[in-house]
């Protein structure tokens, strides 16, 4: 019997960006360097796939520096820490290395920078996601006003309105970040944004692909996390474009088929923690159901490369 044609759409850029392949190395190396266990605070990344693969090799993931023994390295996480985290682990003695993705690191000098400036910060992002407490963490309890919404900024309620500054967390959508500092502007026309804007270069590029294949497509699949903020992001981007239906997956086995009975074009993305490895798996799992021809619609090139710190790169 014959299958049904379907056309993929590949949305490129997707899946890794420089700071997760950075993370994911530093992990790496470190156990090269020191052996199991090499203890992480939180997910190095948030993506199942590769956190599993990297317990495997001897990674041992926690939620708090308490969880870690003194005698054993320690890595930050790619969404950064408060600052008394690396600095309870100096107290300690502990060898520690920070995988803080460079662009959430330019965030957090920015918000030290308006600090001494004598100017109370405003951040935009989401309460509890682990990069933006590393944010607010690198200032001082009160100093950092947090807003999600359009209406968050009606209630805020700062020190001295005309000496603020804004941030923002990496991740976010484009168009709702926007719509955020219109409001925050609106309110406090003497706020202070970053020179150059927070949100990541891997973030922007990943919505902009998938706004380009939403108008030729029935339904969108971004293969993430459930805890990955980009990509959530990118389902309501997809729907915002006009998408009837979006669907996040981890891998191919968490494809709702039911929903996609029918369709004759479907987009494929990633967000910037999932591997490769996951998109090659989901379209095979097309090509079991249907006639399958894969379009890749690109709207970038990414050339971006960080490396990892020295400690890893030095020689023991």
């Amino acid at each position: 019997m014959s299958l049904p044609p379907l056309t993929l759409y590949l949305a490129a850029p997707r899946g890794f960006c420089a700071g997760v392949d950075r993370a994911i190395k530093i992990v790496e190396m470190a156990l090269e360097k020191w052996g199991a266990p090499v203890y992480v605070r939180h997910e190095i990344v948030h993506n199942r796939y590769v956190v599993d693969g990297l317990r495997e090799r001897g990674a041992v993931f926690v939620e708090e520096l308490d969880d870690c023994p003194d005698d054993r390295p320690v890595i930050f996480s790619a969404h950064g820490v408060p600052k008394a985290v690396p600095a309870e682990a100096a107290r300690r003695n502990m060898i520690y290395v920070d995988a803080t993705c460079p662009l959430v690191s330019k965030v957090h000098i920015e918000a030290a920078r308006h600090h001494e400036a004598g100017l109370q910060m405003v951040m935009i992002g989401h309460e509890g996601h682990p990069e933006t407490l590393g944010t607010m963490g690198q200032l001082p309890e009160g100093e950092v006003l947090l807003v999600e919404t359009v209406a968050d900024v009606a209630r805020l309620a700062p020190r001295d309105p005309d000496r603020l500054a804004y941030i923002t967390q990496t991740t976010l959508s484009v168009d709702d970040t926007a719509e955020i500092v219109a409001a925050l502007m609106a309110r406090f026309p003497r706020i202070v944004g970053p020179a150059k804007e927070d949100i990541c270069y891997a973030t922007t590029n990943r919505q902009a692909a998938v706004k380009a294949i939403a108008p030729k497509i029935d339904a969108l699949l971004v293969i993430g996390a459930p805890n990955s903020s980009n990509s959530r992001r990118l389902v309501e981007v997809g729907q915002g474009a006009g998408c009837g239906h979006a669907q996040l997956v981890q891998r191919a086995g968490d494809i709702d088929w039911r929903a996609l009975e029918g369709s004759r074009a479907v987009g494929v993305t990633a967000g910037a923690s999932a591997p490769e490895v996951l998109v090659e798996e989901v379209v095979d799992a097309f090509r079991a159901r249907w006639d399958v021809t894969v379009e890749t619609v690109e709207t970038a090139q990414e050339r971006v490369e960080f490396k990892v710190p020295r400690v890893l790169r030095e020689t023991a």
